[in-house]
């Protein structure tokens, strides 16, 4: 399950397919997570997604927090003609991933596959696969 002040059931389904654990999903615009990315990764800049898992020492706890940059979500997915919510979905399987210990910088392409297999999985536009490779 999502916790989150915004209406967002597509990503529910996401999810739950992959992990049974709650996400704490939060939505920022551009300046709040300039200061986020600043105060906890001491990047003076603005990204798109932030994850922050949660150890995992007791069953009850949410799987981690995931942050989303509105502001940068819908101009991206303008710039790329799909959807917000794609866009969005594409932001949260990343992060999903991250959560559960997949990590772009250091695997040798198995998080990049398993976000191909995701977008297919959930019928997402296949633009975002060449996004995820690239």
């Amino acid at each position: 399950m999502i916790l989150s002040d915004d209406k967002c059931e597509f990503l529910e389904k996401i999810a739950s397919f992959l992990s049974p654990k709650d996400v704490e999903l939060i939505f920022v615009d551009s300046k709040e997570m300039q200061e986020i990315n600043l105060e906890q990764r001491k990047q003076d800049k603005s990204t798109d997604v932030l994850s922050f898992p949660l150890e995992n020492i007791d069953e009850k706890l949410p799987l981690g927090s995931i942050v989303i940059n509105t502001e940068l979500a819908k101009s991206k997915a303008k710039e790329l003609g799909h959807s917000y919510e794609e866009e969005v979905s594409l932001l949260f399987i990343h992060a999903m991933l991250h959560l559960l210990g997949f990590d772009h910088e250091k695997d040798r392409g198995e998080m990049r596959e398993r976000e191909k297999e995701l977008i297919e999985h959930f019928n997402l536009p296949k633009s975002l696969i060449i996004r995820t490779l690239g």
